[in-house]
């Protein structure tokens, strides 16, 4: 590799020995970068660095949690199931398992990444009816006319179809292609397509990033061509030469226009100009081409076409992220690292446009494009874009909880109430110290410990019953110290091929406890201890200075939710994707549809565990993270996952809906994973009720919801789409946001005077949904 390299720095320095430092990463350069820092269409090229260290805030909250150090009872893995298919980084660089990205190192390289506002995907030769041929990369962009609905109105599902509208390949891919990635970070990779299984250089390099204006193709002594799928290319026209890059404006087979600019290597004789349609579907460039070739989706003809003008011959190839936390007021931002002169275009979500610094908004251009399911993106000129969030929850803690409430607001209980729920209390208690902590899965054992730590919470600090709740305690820590010393049924190994733990189930079965160890869902997984470790840590303090108990709950941090972007055990937010603003559930499954998450409520408390487990111990940065996440959470969930009468983002026929069911990259599907009752598919949005639900789920939203799904007793219905079991009490528990005394009501009397306790379900219990219910009635009164 060392001579390969000074190989390709002896070339590269004979064309611009200035660009050899764009996109560093780490102390290691990686060969394709060096690649494309040679390739720009302007003579005088710039480099923006990401956020260099003089530009990191000195309060900047993504710092370490603790020093790496796998604990001696995690036993270490070297053989995970899924191969590391393509991927050039060395064993020492962590890898993004549920990143945006995973389609290009997952099953057979060939599924989609969507970037917003454009997917792409490796064709690998397909020869699928209705299919270009081609071993180059497809680029699809989809209109909301384009959606494919479900037969029922309002539609249950919308699908983004898979469209060839732009092909960047080259005449030497062949069936010997291979695809590979390189330089895997959180928010970018560089996607490289090879001429045989031993070449030594990419033949083309795709720098992919999210919300890149521009797919960018960095070509190496190549034969590029440039296609369309379907019927060809409906209009080609002679190219606009811009200096010495070669723009031409086609339509695809759809009829849409886009531009293609093509850039030669500075110095270089290639002539752009000469690109000549050979067929239906093809452009046909001269042989031996080094540079870019950019494509853009121009909606807005000349206006659209001079800003595409301005950004040409610089492309992303990196985003970093900081934030800073001031009390309820944090900003947090995004650095983008360049190569090319141009200013930068992005483009931006709809909640970043919501949030977006106000010194910015004279950037915002006229510029959008519609995204697969995350509305319209804006381009925006920024090479540092920075968000405001206002209203983070700092006074949220274990209790009852509403944005209005100040620091330090005390619920007082009447007498009758307490009486009723100490009665309850007593019950549930002798309850959780009796069943057994499920032993199959870590998502129910989670979600039992953190009932069992509510239970007691509810005694000591609502109660005041120092004795009971401290018998309670000792169970459950002995319970706890089981997962701590990794004695349960299923242990937690360190896997160091993809840098996490997870649970040993998995190596023998794919679907065990969920695909835990697959890296699905471990926000869900671990938040759920990370949690019930806060509670104990609050009771007991001297519970956090005791054998590994805080050790082995940072661990779990660090596994889903690392803040050290140079972490050797764990990659950087490995759940939370801070560009979408929510986490994505699916790990290392190869997808046609991308990343999905269906449980926003559970994403939401894993960051609410994490905000009150910062507080416990003491780490205000992890503290200002679990806070700033929780207002982005909300933010997002609120634009894209649950539908007010004021929404705009998703395809108006879907808004009845009122919520998405499960959310992916390409799709939306009104369904679970579990059934597809209506208590089900609203209800997974809801569970556990806790603290941040107020914060999550506005009181206005959840009316609707209620009015629209379950009011006039639809919430007691029974039947096969009625409510049944657990969901019963989830539904009347999500009611207190809206309605606390009915909610206390039910949880208090029952149905007609008869109450069944199989209506709580294994993560909450009846002592918590009283003290909730009746927690918000008494932050309403005081309220108003």
């Amino acid at each position: 590799m060392a001579s390969h390299l000074l190989v390709i720095v002896f070339f590269l320095s004979s064309l611009y020995t200035p660009q050899l430092s764009a996109c560093p990463v780490g102390n290691v350069e990686p060969v394709t970068n060096r690649i494309l820092s040679s390739i720009f269409s302007d003579a005088k090229p710039k480099k923006t660095a990401a956020a260099p260290s003089d530009e990191i805030p000195p309060d900047n909250i993504f710092v370490p949690i603790q020093a790496d150090d796998i604990l001696p009872q995690i036993p270490i893995s070297n053989h995970h199931p899924v191969p590391k298919t393509g991927i050039e980084d060395d064993d020492f660089r962590t890898l993004h398992t549920n990143s945006f990205y995973a389609g290009a190192f997952l099953g057979e390289q060939n599924q989609p990444i969507w970037t917003h506002p454009y997917s792409i995907w490796w064709g690998k030769g397909s020869q699928d009816p209705g299919v270009l041929q081609t071993w180059g990369l497809n680029i699809g962009h989809v209109e909301e006319v384009d959606l494919q609905y479900g037969p029922e109105e309002p539609p249950k599902v919308f699908t983004n179809p898979r469209k060839q509208s732009i092909i960047l390949s080259a005449t030497e891919l062949d069936s010997q292609t291979t695809l590979t990635t390189d330089t895997h970070l959180p928010f970018s990779v560089n996607i490289n397509l090879n001429v045989q299984p031993a070449s030594k250089e990419p033949k083309i390099t795709f720098p992919v990033v999210q919300g890149m204006s521009f797919v960018t193709a960095g070509y190496r002594n190549a034969m590029p061509t440039v296609q369309t799928g379907g019927r060809g290319f409906v209009e080609v026209n002679k190219p606009v030469m811009l200096g010495r890059t070669a723009k031409y404006r086609v339509k695809d087979f759809d009829g849409r226009d886009w531009l293609i600019y093509v850039n030669p290597v500075p110095g270089s004789a290639y002539d752009a100009g000469t690109f000549i349609k050979i067929d239906a579907s093809t452009l046909l460039g001269p042989p031996a081409f080094q540079g870019t070739i950019q494509v853009a989706r121009n909606p807005m003809g000349p206006k659209g076409e001079a800003i595409y003008d301005k950004a040409v011959g610089a492309f992303v190839c990196e985003a970093k992220l900081t934030a800073v936390v001031n009390e309820a007021k944090a900003t947090y931002s995004f650095s983008y690292t360049k190569i090319g002169a141009s200013p930068l275009l992005i483009f931006a979500l709809p909640h970043h446009i919501q949030s977006l610094d106000p010194d910015l908004r004279w950037q915002v251009t006229d510029l959008q494009l519609r995204t697969s399911t995350k509305g319209m993106a804006t381009a925006v000129w920024a090479e540092k874009l920075t968000f405001i969030e206002t209203n983070l929850p700092i006074t949220m803690s274990f209790g009852p909880w509403n944005p209005t409430m100040s620091a330090n607001a005390k619920i007082r209980y009447p007498p009758d109430v307490l009486a009723f729920v100490s009665s309850i209390a007593e019950r549930d208690l002798r309850r959780a110290m009796t069943e057994p902590i499920p032993p199959d899965s870590h998502y129910y054992a989670g979600k039992a410990l953190a009932k069992f730590a509510t239970i007691i919470w509810v005694i000591k600090d609502v109660l005041g019953s120092n004795a009971v709740a401290s018998a309670g305690l000792a169970q459950l820590k002995q319970g706890m110290a089981k997962y701590v010393e990794n004695q349960q049924r299923y242990p937690l190994y360190y896997d160091n091929s993809w840098k996490g733990v997870v649970s040993n189930a998995g190596f023998n079965d794919t679907g065990a406890d969920f695909g835990n160890t697959y890296y699905n869902d471990h926000h869900f997984h671990f938040g759920y201890f990370v949690y019930t470790a806060a509670v104990i840590g609050y009771l007991e303090p001297e519970w956090l200075t005791q054998g590994n108990n805080k050790a082995w709950t940072n661990m779990l941090v660090k596994d889903f939710a690392e803040s050290d972007y140079n972490g050797r055990d764990y990659p950087f937010q490995r759940s939370f994707d801070w560009w979408h603003g929510h986490s994505w559930a699916k790990g290392l499954f190869e997808s046609a549809d991308g990343k999905d998450q269906e449980s926003t409520s559970e994403d939401g408390f894993a960051s609410y565990a994490v905000k009150m487990w910062g507080k416990i111990i003491g780490d205000v940065n992890m503290e200002k993270r679990g806070n700033l996440m929780l207002a982005v959470q909300a933010r997002s969930f609120n634009t894209y996952f649950y539908f007010s009468s004021t929404s705009t983002v998703q395809p108006p026929r879907f808004l009845p809906n009122k919520v998405t069911g499960i959310l992916f990259e390409n799709k939306i599907d009104h369904t679970t994973y579990f059934g597809n009752s209506p208590a089900l598919i609203h209800g997974i949005h809801m569970v556990p009720l806790n603290p941040s639900s107020s914060f999550l789920r506005p009181r206005s939203f959840v009316k609707e919801e209620w009015d629209a799904v379950f009011s006039d007793g639809r919430a007691l219905k029974d039947g096969p789409d009625g409510v049944e079991g657990g969901w019963r009490g989830i539904l009347h528990a999500n009611l207190a946001l809206l309605d606390p005394k009915e909610s206390f009501k039910f949880f208090r009397d029952g149905v007609g005077g008869h109450w069944d306790d199989g209506w709580i379900d294994g993560g909450a219990s009846r002592t918590w949904y009283l003290v909730w219910a009746a927690g918000l009635g008494e932050l309403a009164k005081s309220s108003r």
